[in-house]
């Protein structure tokens, strides 16, 4: 598990490392809660971006799970200072989206991954009655490991929702046991 959440925080990016803040178990604005267990995920911490040190509210709140099978989870809810529209078909979702996978992809190469790979159009992805913008995209780590991250962003209660699971060779999880983990924990979040 102390891999996976390394993992995560690793290609989280340097705002992860440098702000540690903590959080309410409930946002205030979408009124998503994010209690101690989450559709079988266990919570670990969570960053209030609006806080010192990084004094960023657009940012909004990150928070950190692992699952029984050692697999790491995010979901942060942010606005970046506007209204979101709801759904991931809307064009600030969509642009927000591009920006993710990009930076996804500089995180990665600052980590010194290589290989990164990921399909060439995104997918919709619907759990729990929500639809996602979604993509799974993947590099090697400098252990010869490949790792895999699934993504996903909706627009909701005039929020961002980003979602992502992270799961590696090395642990021998599978692309099913992320899939599993984001069918229990999405729906459970998004009531």
């Amino acid at each position: 598990m102390a891999a996976a959440l390394a993992m995560a925080v690793l290609v989280s990016g340097a705002a992860v490392a440098q702000t540690q803040s903590t959080a309410p178990s409930t946002h205030g604005s979408t009124k998503l809660a994010f209690p101690a267990t989450l559709g079988g995920a266990t919570f670990e911490r969570s960053i209030n971006y609006a806080a010192p040190p990084a004094n960023n509210p657009g940012q909004g709140i990150a928070y950190y799970y692992s699952t029984p099978k050692r697999l790491a989870i995010s979901a942060q809810v942010f606005d970046l200072g506007r209204r979101i529209q709801a759904g991931s078909e809307n064009p600030s979702v969509i642009s927000q989206f591009n920006t993710e996978v990009a930076s996804a992809e500089q995180q990665f190469k600052f980590a010194g991954y290589t290989n990164f790979e990921k399909p060439s159009v995104p997918s919709v992805c619907t759990y729990g009655g929500v639809s996602f913008r979604c993509i799974t995209y993947s590099g090697v780590t400098q252990a010869n490991t490949r790792i895999f991250s699934k993504l996903l962003l909706t627009g909701f209660r005039d929020s961002f929702v980003k979602i992502r699971v992270d799961w590696s060779q090395a642990h021998q999880q599978t692309s099913a046991d992320a899939e599993a983990a984001l069918q229990a924990f999405v729906p459970a979040l998004m009531r």
